[in-house]
Order: structure tokens, then sequence, then C-alpha cells
């Protein structure tokens, strides 16, 4: 997408100027008409205000050909890191990764941005990756979108992969569709299943739709690259090979100062319990009846060993447990060794976010409740008097 501005029309007012968040906008001096540089996100917001219609948004389609198309190949992954620690949503990329390349007959590359962070490359290798581009920049190395999508762009329109894989957390989120408008390819958000048409070469993307009561296959037949961003917890990490490596292509760019400075990086989680990466959670729903209640959760996580408190979105909306709690659709999505719901009736939201756990424990009085369809064990009876029992037996 771009701006264009039709020159016969603007009159000078300078009304665009005044609203462009990004100083995108000058006047030239002979004539006052307005000028567009490079800081121009195609927001839309001098559109809005241009009472002449002078300036429309412009969206380039552009296809690539079969030819063009072949000169694509290979599976990236970006490896997303924090504070220089590789983040686990790549290694479960790297495991998946790994067996959609192999059944394309390609290379898995993972893609690692940051700066004074080319040690993690080790790790990368030995949970599946053939070859690790590195960017090292300063300007990398706290994470702001502008930066990391213009080192990432350049890496794909230099060495053309055809599929490019990246976790849906707030930093893939926030730069990777940057990326795809960058390189002229589409996005498909938030996949909870990923394959590839090997005969075609299409990648096959399965996300919610529908505010998840339909699960929809996606592919993208006439751009490249193929990309996708996909839920942590989805796949499994692959088991590492000690001592595996690979080829490291350190890509020295050039990259311009972003706009947007951190100054102090807060971590707000830190005195909550991470939900998405715990071994055992307790999830509490509607059935639960009100925010007191979550204190009997609380005494059988205990009772478990130090489990976590999920919660439904239900939950969540009414205000009994904080959103860092919620597990599904809108929330984390877990993969524990044991998922215990109670009062959770099972709704296709939640569902997506938590039935790849190992084992699913459900305790619901409604003997029709979805969340049955998914669980190893269901338990119909009052949740409150099997919560009971539950923590007298572990206390035993």
């Amino acid at each position: 997408m771009a701006l264009k501005i039709d020159l016969d029309l603007c009159t000078g007012c300078g009304a665009c100027v005044a609203v462009c968040p990004f100083c995108a906008l000058t006047q030239r001096a002979e004539d006052g008409k307005v000028e567009v540089n490079e800081a121009c996100t195609a927001c839309g917001a001098c559109v809005e205000v241009c009472p002449v219609g002078a300036l429309a948004i412009e969206v380039a389609e552009r296809q690539v050909s079969a030819e063009e198309q072949a000169a694509y190949r290979g599976l990236w992954v970006f490896a997303e890191q924090r504070a220089g620690r590789i983040q686990e949503v790549a290694f479960e990329l790297l495991g998946e990764g790994r067996r959609l390349a192999d059944k394309l007959g390609v290379e898995l590359s993972a893609v690692l941005l940051g700066h004074q962070i080319q040690a993690g490359a080790s790790a990368l290798f030995e949970h599946g990756a053939d070859k690790v581009y590195v960017v090292d920049h300063p300007a990398l190395a706290a994470y702001t979108a502008e930066p990391y999508s213009e080192a990432m762009s350049a890496l794909i329109k230099k060495y053309k992969p055809e599929i490019v894989l990246a976790g849906a957390t707030s930093i893939g989120r926030g730069f990777i569709a940057r990326v795809a408008i960058q390189v002229s390819a589409g996005l498909t958000a938030d996949c909870t299943e990923l394959d590839v048409d090997v005969e075609k070469r299409l990648l096959l993307q399965t996300r919610p739709a529908f505010g998840g009561n339909i699960m929809a296959c996606i592919i993208c037949p006439d751009h490249r690259p193929q990309m996708a961003t996909v839920r942590p917890k989805v796949f499994k990490q692959p088991t590492p090979v000690a001592g595996r490596t690979g080829e490291l292509i350190v890509e020295p760019l050039t990259l311009k100062d972003p706009v947007v400075k951190v100054l102090e990086v807060v971590n707000a989680m830190e005195n909550e319990v991470n939900v998405a990466g715990a071994e055992f959670i307790v999830t509490g729903g509607r059935g639960l009846g009100s925010p007191e209640n979550f204190k009997l959760l609380a005494e059988l996580a205990e009772a478990l060993g130090g489990a976590a408190i999920g919660a439904s979105r239900a939950a969540v909306d009414a205000g009994w447990i904080s959103s860092f709690h919620q597990v599904g659709q809108t929330g984390k999505t877990v993969r524990p060794k044991i998922y215990i719901a109670c009062g959770v009736s099972g709704q296709i939201q939640h569902l997506v976010g938590m039935n790849s756990s190992d084992t699913i424990i459900a305790i619901n009085k409604d003997p029709d409740a979805p969340i049955f369809g998914v669980a190893d064990i269901g338990i119909v009876g009052d949740l409150f008097q099997v919560i009971l029992e539950l923590i007298k037996a572990l206390k035993r």
C-alpha cells in the first residue's frame, strides 16, 4: 500500500500535514502542495481530512509468476529472542518447520535479529535449523517494529524463502504484518495447524474463523513468500541434538534509527504465574459462580505442587480474575501435562487454546458440556464436592 497524491487537486491547505502522526507529509515552498516521504505508513489519517479528495491509499496487487515462484525456496522461522534468550516458540516452530521442510525437500532456516546475540545460533542448530541468518545491529537491541521489519524484509528480498513462520506473540504480531506489506505477500495470523501441498508447493494454514466457530484452511497461491504466525504451545518442541551445527550467515545491514525509542522495559508478568509455560494447570470457568471460589482452585493448584491457575474468557470478562490467566483463542495457548477444567463449558474459543494438553480432566455438572468431547477423563458432578475430594486425596 502507498499514499497517492493528485497534485492537480491539491490546494496546499495543509490539513493533511497537521494530522500525519509520522511527519511523513511536507509542503513545497513554492506552492504549498504536499509531498510524501519514506516515513509514510499508509495509515490513511490524511485521506480522511483532505477537503478536496487529493489523497488516496493505493493498493498494489502484484502476482508472482510461475517463473518467479521457482526462485523462492526454503522455509524460514523467525527466532524470537528477548534479552538474548531464544523464546520457546522459536523451537516449537523449528520442530514443525523441520517436518514441512522435509516434505518439500528444502532447507530449514532460522532468522535471529538483535544485538550481540550471535551465540544464540547454536541452540537453533541443535533444534533443527540447517542455516541461521543473523542480523546484529544496535537498532535491534530492544524490540521496536520499525527496524525489525526493515531487517526481515531485506533478508526476504535477498534470499527469497518460499515460507516464513513466526510466533503469534506480541513481537511476532507486532512487526510481521509490516514485513508482509513490504514484500508484497499475504499473512495468515494465529494458525493452529500447518501442512503443505507438495505438488503445488502451497502452505496449508489452518486457523479459527468467525469467532472460532469454524476452522478455515487458507492458501496463498499467487504471492511469495507464504507467511503465517502460529500460536505458542501449538506444536511440540523437538528434542535438541547436542553439538549439531549448520551454516551461519551473518548479514551486515545498514538500518535506520527507529522513530520509537525504548526507554525502559517493564516486566508486567513478573508477579504473575506463567500460564503458557506451566506443566499443570487448573482452570476455572463460569461454573465457579463467583471470584471467591477461585480460592478453592488455588488450594487444588497448591495440592498439585504449584500448578498454574487458568481461566475461561467468561470468568475474565466477569472480572473474577486477571486476563493474564485467560486460556483460549483470545488468551494464552497452553500445552501442559495435565489440564483440569472446572466449570468450563468448553466453547470452541476455549478449546483452541488447550486441546493439545497431554491429559485433559473436565469437571462439570452438565453431561452434555462440549468440554467432555476433548477430555481424557470426564467427571459429571458438583465441582465443589469433586475439587474438595481431589484436594483430600492429593494431601493424603
